[in-house]
């Protein structure tokens, strides 16, 4: 009746994965678990806990991203309901029993999302990382714990493959199935998600999936995120202050060209000071939302301030890459690369 998808990277949050399952299993009928090792370079094979040798079975992935791994998965599932589970959530006690109740659904339910719970800090406010960890929560149809019939995977080509990372593939999945004519419906399972440790830096690596958004924006047009759902975004914020710190730099080496005395460098020079002042300007507002929710520990702040001055730049110019690089291709006007 159910295949258990994990793509992973043999992290070892999997073992608590598999060690928070194992008991349960008894509880499904006719279930199977595919771990799909996703890794590039693998110095040895994934092992199978014993605990789990009669349910679960590793398959090779091809190193390109979660997306592909669940393609991976559930082509090689052989049962009609697949569920997805990120190989860092530790599903509760009663997860198995409450997926069963959760399952028995009318045929045009496509897919039966989990509920994903984020542990924040008691003793102290989260900080910025902790906060968007914690965003999982309120997020539709994603796959930290997701069911979808293998049928609706079938009908709709599962997952796109042009989204490398683990962002927005989950989302635009969900937003083709619906257009598929298939329902899509929240069950009463529960999965924890702990936040996962990072450095100061890690606000700036996530920016990468401005890029992500660019292809859908060329896929969905611009109203993509009304269609998908999704919460407006920052990017015109940042796009002004990214233009706002470009323009002083350009406006000022200019002026250095110019002789001293002359009209010419009185504008460049008041254009630079225009710039520079929307630059603090937006810096400033965006350091502020980021800081006030915080501890306001001082690494805190100081991580805030320094990553608010760079993630508009960064966040712009991902965004122009996804852009260049989903550019319209081929006679149907399509973006670069195909589907898989």
């Amino acid at each position: 009746m159910i295949s258990i998808v994990v793509p992973t990277l043999g992290r070892p949050s999997l073992g608590t994965l598999l060690d928070a399952l194992a008991p349960q299993l008894a509880e499904l009928p006719d279930v199977e678990i595919l771990l799909v090792d996703d890794r590039r370079d693998t110095a040895g094979e994934l092992a199978v806990p014993g605990a789990l040798s009669a349910y679960a079975k590793v398959v090779t992935g091809r190193g390109a991203g979660p997306a592909a791994a669940r393609n991976v998965g559930w082509r090689a599932a052989r049962r009609p309901w697949v569920v997805f589970l990120d190989d860092d959530v530790v599903p509760a006690p009663d997860w198995a029993r409450r997926l069963l109740a959760d399952l028995a659904v009318g045929d045009r339910v496509g897919g039966v999302q989990g509920t994903v719970a984020v542990p924040l800090p008691g003793d102290r406010r989260p900080t910025d990382w902790e906060r968007s960890t914690a965003g999982l929560a309120e997020g539709e149809w994603i796959t930290a714990d997701m069911a979808y019939r293998r049928a609706t995977l079938e009908a709709v080509d599962g997952f796109d493959e042009r989204f490398p990372r683990a962002y927005r593939e989950d989302a635009e999945l969900a937003h083709r199935v619906r257009l598929a004519g298939w329902e899509l419906v929240r069950g009463r399972r529960v999965v924890t998600h702990p936040v996962r440790p990072e450095d100061r830096w890690v606000s700036l690596r996530v920016q990468r999936g401005n890029a992500d958004d660019a292809l859908l924006r060329r896929l969905y047009g611009p109203d993509w995120r009304a269609e998908l759902g999704l919460p407006p975004g920052r990017r015109p914020r940042h796009v002004a202050t990214a233009a706002a710190g470009a323009l002083a730099v350009t406006a000022g080496a200019l002026r250095t060209l110019l002789p001293r005395d002359g009209a010419p460098r009185r504008v460049l020079g008041a254009v630079a000071a225009a710039g520079a002042l929307g630059w603090v300007a937006g810096t400033a507002e965006f350091a502020a939302v980021r800081i006030a929710p915080g501890p306001r520990t001082r690494g805190e702040v100081s991580t805030m301030l320094l990553t608010s001055a760079l993630i508009p730049p960064v966040a712009v110019a991902h965004w122009v890459r996804g852009w260049w690089r989903h550019r319209p291709s081929g006679a149907d006007g399509d973006p670069a690369g195909a589907q898989s």
